[in-house]
């Protein structure tokens, strides 16, 4: 197998020749199609999430075909299944026990703490992995695993908000933009000061207004999501907000949030962060994504050319999503 490795945060990927590996008891060897490049990726490879397992193959919005099966696996050879951030929980710590799986004390995560999609093949939790449509493109369904997810987690965050304001306009935002409609909300997009062809992709996925994140919109907010991880956009968000709007900050990583007049939350306003996902959320979502005909936007890079993907990830020279295809 090939598998684009890290093997310090802040160094190029390298590419490797490698034994397939086994899947052990409750796993299973996916032989991967297409793999998502996420902002997550990013902080991994550039070193902004602590205590990584290295070297490790990033990735972990997986989309392949069973090819092994460990003992006690019931899902079929061949089968399609995704494989998302969550690759494990302990199932007994009182976050388990509570139906707050996301929050486990002891998980692990695909691509940072246990080996991701940047490969050929990859093991899984096959009670982590979540099966796939066999009629639907690989490349397209990739970035549901994750922008969709944890888009959906905090689009239910955001409560019922009939108006609601996206800030940054990636992938997670492009996918969530699409849900919203399908429920009726008004979406207002915000991106980087400037950025006209974001601001267009935007209203042409259905958003009613679209402009800088230094802008205020032409009315006030009921919620704002904040996909990117930029802390400074806190106090922007919370200024866009009514009376009792609330401020979902959706990454796992963001830089530092400025102090800001207690005015702005006043009024019940609130901030609230999500973590991670629960596999309930990924059931829902990818119901909502078929009956909603989500279309993810994509570019597509081959493996190798995974660092690439990350630079142009990083650069924001893309709409959509990046994917990895093998």
């Amino acid at each position: 197998m090939r598998a684009m490795v890290l093997k310090q945060p802040g160094e190029r990927l390298v590419l490797e020749e490698r034994l397939e590996p086994r899947p052990g008891p409750g796993e299973l060897l996916l032989q991967v199609e297409a793999c998502g490049v996420c902002r997550t990726d990013l902080h991994v490879v550039d070193g902004d999430l602590p205590d990584p397992r290295l070297p490790i193959v990033p990735g972990h919005e997986i989309v392949g075909h069973v090819v092994a099966q460990g003992q006690g696996v019931a899902a079929p050879l061949g089968g399609r299944f995704g494989a998302p951030w969550l690759g494990h929980t302990c199932g007994h710590c009182p976050y388990c026990m509570s139906g707050h799986e996301n929050l486990c004390d002891t998980p692990l995560f695909t691509g940072y703490t246990r080996d991701g999609g940047f490969a050929t093949h990859v093991v899984v939790d096959a009670a982590y992995a979540f099966p796939l449509p066999e009629d639907a493109d690989p490349v397209a369904l990739a970035p549901l695993l994750c922008a969709g997810l944890i888009g959906w987690r905090s689009l239910k965050a955001a409560g019922g908000a009939p108006r609601i304001g996206l800030y940054g306009f990636g992938a997670a935002a492009h996918i969530v933009a699409q849900v919203c409609r399908w429920q009726g909300r008004r979406v207002f997009a915000f991106t980087k000061p400037g950025d006209a062809t974001s601001q267009n992709f935007a209203r042409a996925l259905g958003a009613e207004w679209a402009g800088g994140s230094d802008e205020a919109p032409p009315e006030k907010l009921d919620a704002a999501i904040l996909y990117a991880p930029v802390g400074a956009l806190v106090p922007l968000a919370l200024k866009a907000l009514r009376k009792g709007g609330r401020v979902v900050c959706a990454g796992i990583h963001m830089s530092d949030i400025p102090s800001f007049p207690y005015d702005l939350i006043w009024g019940e306003r609130s901030v609230v962060s999500v973590a991670n996902l629960t596999r309930a959320d990924g059931d829902e979502f990818l119901d909502v994504a078929r009956r909603a005909k989500i279309e993810t936007v994509t570019r597509s890079y081959p493996l190798e050319r995974a660092n690439e993907a990350l630079d142009d990830l990083r650069a924001g020279r893309f709409d959509g999503a990046a994917v990895l295809t093998m």
